[in-house]
């Protein structure tokens, strides 16, 4: 993985912010790092005479983010509020949001907490592809044990307070000098130190020794040819509009990866392993719409019968959501995205292409696994990850 790096550009930063933006975007260019509003980032500094965290404001996207997405809160009530044994959603929003000394900047991200415990000047969170390829693998506990010798790892926690609350439990007695990083299993990585550019190089190096790895042990030979198919794209999208609700716009892969993907054997249990970071869910629901004949409607029914059994089995007061797909696989052919608008179907676009090959290449490391069904939903209907989609 390339550093991006430049003194000269990082020279015209003026102040700790500057530099903050500046790596927050290279993080961003990258799409192996961070996708759509994926990761992110916090500076530590002193406004006044007062420490203030300076992180991501939620739901923004790294390779844009300027100054004024990020949101700044006073430190010491984020590491006050670690140390609860308990704080809900709402409470955790609405006590970050009174902590802000800025009332016009956006929302904290969600790991505003867990960034105030980490002990360093700039700390970066990404969703790095081959970190989260290995991870979910069957046996991505061993390999990620031997690839990160030094570093924290700690098994899957739903994000937000409960993770932040974890990381403060486990690391009460740590000497963080011992560590480079943290990788949270099925989820991604953290880098960090009091340098901007070193922390962004620790996550390069990082990622690179995880590709390093994937190219030795998990090579995936695409081989497929185009089958031509009788596909009816305009009834493809009337049918999913009607139950939807709504009019969509579609993003259609039939790139090789795309249909080779999509001509695996046992397609329906292939295809329906989870997603690969936790927070895709909200864009693609946990599982597509497998098509592996011409009876679209049977195939969309069928889909929506056993999501709401999935509702059914999890739920508790929430309330469901569209049971409809927001994408299809179609055997030995494509896989078709579906959006309320263009832009939002090229989302679940680069998601299930950055999914799809996750799936293959950990497949070679023994078999892909994602989080389970429960944690699944738990993600799917988390309150805060749903403002992001209101919003």
């Amino acid at each position: 993985m390339d550093n991006l790096f430049r003194e000269k550009k990082a020279t015209l930063c003026k102040d700790d912010l500057d530099l903050r933006v500046y790596t927050s975007n290279l993080l961003g260019q990258n799409d192996q790092l961070v996708l759509h509003g994926g990761g992110n980032t916090s500076v530590k500094t002193k406004v006044d005479g007062e420490d203030i965290l300076y992180v991501k404001g939620s739901g923004w996207d790294l390779v844009s983010i300027q100054r004024e997405g990020f949101a700044p809160v006073k430190l010491s009530t984020l590491l006050q509020m670690a140390k609860l044994e308990r704080l809900s959603d709402v409470d955790m929003v609405a006590q970050q949001r009174a902590a802000m000394i800025d009332k016009s900047a956006p929302n904290p991200s969600v790991e505003a907490i867990l960034h105030a415990l980490i002990p360093y000047k700039f700390v970066d969170h990404t969703h790095a592809d081959a970190v989260v390829t290995i991870s979910n693998s069957i046996n991505g506990k061993e390999y990620i044990k031997e690839i990160y010798p030094n570093f924290l790892i700690v098994d899957y926690i739903m994000p937000g307070f409960e993770l932040a609350h974890k990381i403060y439990e486990i690391t009460k007695d740590l000497k963080w000098e011992s560590i480079e990083g943290i990788i949270l299993h099925n989820h991604g990585i953290f880098t960090f130190d009091d340098d901007a550019k070193t922390s962004y190089k620790k996550m390069i190096d990082a990622v690179t020794k995880a590709e390093v790895f994937l190219d030795k042990n998990a090579v995936v030979d695409i081989q497929h040819k185009y089958v031509h198919s009788d596909c009816n794209i305009a009834r493809v999208v009337n049918t999913i509009s009607e139950y939807k609700g709504h009019e969509v716009h579609i993003a259609i892969n039939q790139a090789p990866l795309a249909a080779f993907y999509a001509s695996q054997e046992n397609l329906q249990e292939f295809a329906s392993r989870g997603v690969l970071t936790p927070e895709h869910i909200i864009r693609t629901k946990r599982v597509p719409l497998i098509m592996e004949d011409t009876d679209l409607i049977g195939g969309i029914e069928r889909y929506i019968k056993e999501y709401k059994e999935y509702f059914k089995k999890y739920a508790k007061d929430e309330v469901m959501l569209n049971p409809a797909p927001n994408y299809m696989i179609i055997k030995n052919l494509a896989v078709v995205c579906f959006g309320r608008t263009r832009e939002e179907a090229k989302i679940i676009y680069d998601i299930v292409e950055h999914t799809m090959l996750a799936v293959l290449r950990a497949d070679k490391l023994g078999g892909y696994k994602s989080i389970s069904e429960e944690d699944s939903f738990a993600m799917e209907y988390w309150e805060l990850e749903q403002v992001k989609l209101k919003r």
